[in-house]
């Protein structure tokens, strides 16, 4: 029985962390911006390296 007890703490402390965790992300800004990821792929990269070719 006091393993079923012990369990439930633990559990509540692992998602008392993920919580915080989660509440220190949204304050910090990590999802302010929701436009530019779904948009980055759309954009050109630099420039491909042209390879040169051997003449045989």
């Amino acid at each position: 029985m006091s393993v079923i007890f012990f369990l439930i703490i633990l559990g509540v402390v692992v998602a008392g962390g993920f919580l915080a965790g989660f509440i220190w992300a949204v304050k910090s800004g990590q999802y302010d911006d929701t436009e530019s990821p779904a948009m980055r792929m759309l954009f050109d990269d630099a420039k491909p390296i042209k390879k040169k070719m051997k003449k045989s």
